[in-house]
């Protein structure tokens, strides 16, 4: 069997090209299909409309989450219920062509790799964003020391025994691309044109763009607290020459320049220490959620 997870939030202008298109993508695969629509606690028509593609297209299966849970959980629900032999993620936008799917399936049963994952070389957001985002990926593919994240992002298809290993890993700030890598599968490439959204507005706007970026970050690397260190040693340093230069300046019989060079000590310590406690607060509040270990959704409704 082959499952595609697809998750919804308000999508009711583009649910039904996208399950048309799905569907048209393996209608000559002749394999067992089902396409596992999540729907994010939408407020708009997107239920209603996927439950009137199932009486069409009885190979849907429809997650109803309680409310809006985010994209990433939205994708954790889909893969808790995947049945497939191989596993396909795809967003609810169109942007990922599902027409490639076939091509990912081919690939994991000719060769000896356990993940397929779609490469962007070419995307069509806005240049802020797009700089954004291979910021982002840079910097990330830096910290964390993980190889191969660079200009990814959900859109693939692996064997069952990835998505396994992906659900094992149960932390409440998740980013499955860097889950999947870490995962340390053999991963095939497969370079892809991102496609501009086929209707309605996007979902995903630069604050979730970045807040998903620092939970990236601070789940996958440990240079914020080192980065920490480092200016709390500067801030050290500084002050060590300050006070050398306070001496010297006694002894020479010359004067320090005043309580300006004071203040621009103080305010300098002041900033290290302050991002010191806002960078150890990230971690703190991420174990705390850790801790609490309530789940990452609820499911109202699911209809097979």
């Amino acid at each position: 069997m082959i499952s595609v997870i697809t998750p919804a939030y308000n999508e009711e202008l583009v649910v039904k090209e996208l399950i048309g298109r799905i569907m048209g993508a393996f209608q000559d695969v002749g394999e067992a299909l089902e396409v596992i629509c999540v729907d994010d606690g939408s407020t708009d028509n997107t239920f209603p409309v996927l439950l009137d593609l199932k009486k069409q297209y009885q190979q849907i299966k429809i997650i109803s989450l309680s409310r809006n849970f985010g994209h990433q959980a939205a994708y954790s629900a889909g893969l808790a219920y995947a049945k497939g032999d191989y596993i396909a993620m795809l967003d609810g936008d169109l942007q990922d062509p599902p027409e490639l799917l076939p091509g990912f399936l081919n690939t994991l049963k000719e060769k000896e790799y356990d993940l397929v994952t779609g490469r962007r070389i070419k995307m069509p957001e806005r240049s802020g964003k797009k700089l954004f985002t291979r910021l982002f990926h840079k910097l990330f593919k830096k910290l964390s020391g993980i190889q191969g994240i660079e200009n990814e992002g959900n859109f693939c298809m692996m064997k069952r025994q990835v998505a396994l290993s992906i659900n094992s890993m149960q932390e409440k700030n998740r980013y499955i691309p860097g889950l999947r890598v870490f995962a340390g599968f053999r991963n095939y490439y497969v370079d892809y044109e991102r496609n501009e959204r086929a209707r309605g507005e996007n979902k995903m706007s630069f604050s979730k763009l970045f807040l998903l970026a620092l939970d990236a970050i601070f789940s996958f690397s440990k240079w914020p607290v080192k980065l920490c260190l480092y200016l709390g040693l500067v801030g050290l340093v500084t002050v060590f020459g300050a006070v050398i230069y306070i001496v010297l300046s006694k002894l020479l019989g010359f004067a320090p320049l005043g309580w300006s060079s004071t203040m621009i000590s103080l305010y300098f310590l002041g900033a290290v220490q302050l991002t010191f406690l806002g960078v150890i607060g990230e971690y703190v509040y991420r174990i705390y959620k850790e801790t609490q270990n309530r789940p990452l959704y609820f499911i109202k409704e699911i209809v097979e």
